[in-house]
């Protein structure tokens, strides 16, 4: 339905040519709807570019949502321009100090093939997830911020020998489930990841009833799941991603050197086509769908 964005925000023209309504805080205050405070715990490089490619989809909902734009203290975004920094984003304390997020989501990072103990900001995360099991209706992890998730829920990722990169064909395992239950019983899905969760331990916490599996790819393992009180839900893949995405990171991979990086299965690099762009709004909007019925008033 509406995003509620400042009414400089700089990326408000390209959202509407998405067909993506976009009002100011002062005009949704008019409106008789509480809008949904989504908190978004961006760390991808770049962040201010990366809001883009999360508002698309979250603006295809029927429900208003205002995001919440969440930086870390102990992280240092070396590229992303500091005013902007200053200008959107908020610190978590900040942004529930006067009123709790209805859902957050936790996006990718790069830095996958790092032990997460030995990432800087690791106790911040664990510090935000805590609190988010306990006030959020739900907590949606993204790449790098579902295998966080995971590892919050005690499963250990592995590093993989070469990236998983490229787009592949996945299941969808749970046709009755609130989110994925309407997607088609087989979509393609962007991964972009150099460690994920062996299926073996997947199934383990399956089988003790701590999580569900919801989607399956036979190149990219389990895809998405979720905890079994249904606090977390966790996404390998990028289904938020634009084509052109994939093709810039095969190119900067490349730039850096890196040897253990193929170029991304069924993507055509002069000319991508994008095929999940209706699977990403699908899991989008019944997230926020099942956000909101979750929502206590």
């Amino acid at each position: 339905m509406t995003i509620v964005l400042p009414k400089d925000y700089h990326a408000k023209q390209e959202l509407q040519k998405r067909r993506v309504l976009v009002i100011d805080q002062d005009n949704a205050l008019k409106e008789d709807i509480r809008a949904l405070r989504i908190g978004v715990l961006n760390i991808m490089p770049q962040a201010e570019r990366y809001e883009l490619s999360l508002l698309a989809p979250l603006g295809r909902s029927v429900l208003q949502i205002e995001p919440i734009w969440i930086r870390l203290e102990t992280h240092k975004y070396t590229s992303t321009d500091q005013s902007h920094l200053d200008k959107l984003y908020v610190t978590f304390e900040e942004a529930v100090s006067h009123q709790k997020l209805d859902g957050l989501i936790v996006t990718g990072a790069p830095v996958e093939e790092i032990p997460f103990e030995q990432v800087t900001y690791w106790e911040e995360i664990l510090r935000i997830l805590r609190y988010a099991h306990r006030n959020a209706a739900s907590t949606l992890g993204l790449c790098w911020g579902a295998l966080a998730i995971a590892k919050f829920l005690g499963m250990e990722k592995e590093i993989f020998p070469k990236k998983l990169f490229g787009v592949f064909e996945t299941v969808n395992l749970d046709r009755s489930h609130r989110v994925t239950g309407d997607m088609d019983d087989v979509f393609w899905c962007p991964q972009s990841r150099h460690s994920g969760i062996p299926d073996a331990v997947l199934e383990e916490q399956r089988d003790k009833g701590k999580i569900r599996l919801l989607a399956y790819s036979k190149d990219a393992g389990y895809v998405i799941f979720e905890s079994a009180d249904q606090r977390f839900l966790m996404h390998l893949g990028h289904l938020e991603y634009e084509p052109s995405r994939l093709v810039e990171e095969y190119k900067r991979d490349l730039a850096a050197g890196k040897k253990n990086v193929e170029a991304p299965k069924n993507v055509n690099l002069e000319a991508p086509v994008n095929v999940w762009r209706a699977h990403g709004n699908e899991f989008f909007s019944q997230w926020i769908k099942f956000v909101h019925e979750s929502t206590q008033y």
